[in-house]
């Protein structure tokens, strides 16, 4: 009798272990910020999904798709959530971490030059030099507003952003040299 207990809860794990990675693999696919057109106004709009509701019933079967969170709401909550066929004819496009991985590819520092190299999610994260000469980290743009800033600003890398900051915020305490050329 034990033995057959121990056999069903090795099976019973086993499948809830697959089940929960096959839930999580499409939670990581239906997670995170995403930039659309809003139909209603065609004006781009920041949304959500409700990633738990779609990886549940994507594992079941067929994704069914619902904004979490829009940032034309409160106003607009009641719209027919028609901007969502967007998302579905190209998830992977209209993320936010995904449209600025592609927009950094094969740029180079407008300050230092310095190359990016692969975007990474995690550690220092990159900046932007905006048309007014200020550098900003990505969580300083408002996600609706990010086609519009990707369109008028250049890269900058952390260090840069690091120190123009400090230029920024404290003027008094830096002084300006001119380069030392090494021969």
């Amino acid at each position: 009798m034990t033995t057959g207990l121990v056999i069903v809860a090795i099976i019973a794990v086993g499948i809830f272990s697959l089940l929960g990675g096959l839930v999580l693999s499409r939670y990581r696919r239906y997670r995170g910020e995403r930039i659309i057109v809003c139909p209603e106004t065609e004006e781009p709009a920041a949304v959500a999904l409700d990633a738990t509701h779609a990886a549940m019933t994507d594992t079941l079967g067929n994704a069914d798709l619902h904004l979490k969170s829009c940032s034309r709401w409160p106003e607009r909550q009641g719209c027919g959530q028609e901007c969502l066929r967007q998302v579905e004819g190209a998830p992977e496009d209209c993320l936010v971490r995904n449209i600025v991985a592609n927009w950094y590819a094969d740029k180079h520092c407008v300050l230092c030059g310095h190359d990016f190299g692969p975007i990474q999610s995690w550690g220092h994260q990159l900046a932007l030099l905006a048309p007014d000469g200020r550098t900003m980290q990505w969580g300083e743009v408002q996600t609706e507003k990010l086609p519009e800033m990707l369109a008028h600003a250049q890269p900058v890398c952390w260090n840069c952003h690091i120190a123009e900051s400090f230029r920024r915020q404290h003027p008094e305490l830096v002084t300006d040299r001119p380069a030392i050329k090494v021969s």
